[in-house]
């Protein structure tokens, strides 16, 4: 019983978004915890293209577009986010960004 490539990719993805969970739960800095998500999004890419091979479609990877302009958008507004926090307590370190007050 051989496995196909594109179930390979879905699998891999499996690995990746697992991958990208352990690294949200177990980091602390806040950089390490979006480059975390990056591969979670990137995992869901990978499985939309693994399962649009499958189905002899392209619906997944029009998807991946869309999960891609989400992902540079979350990175812009993230990373301003980040630079602004930074700027007002000196850390980026989940657990001292607790309490966010004005």
């Amino acid at each position: 019983m051989s496995i196909s490539l594109p179930e390979m990719g879905i699998y891999f993805s499996l690995l990746l978004f697992l991958v990208g969970l352990l690294g949200i739960m177990l980091r602390k800095n806040i950089i390490f915890m979006m480059l975390a998500v990056e591969v979670m999004l990137n995992a869901a890419n990978l499985a939309f293209v693994s399962a649009s091979v499958l189905t002899n479609t392209i619906d997944g990877q029009v998807i991946m577009f869309f999960v891609m302009a989400v992902a540079a958008c979350e990175a812009g507004i993230g990373l301003a986010l980040i630079i602004s926090l930074y700027r007002a307590r000196n850390t980026l370190e989940a657990d001292d960004l607790r309490i966010l007050r004005g």
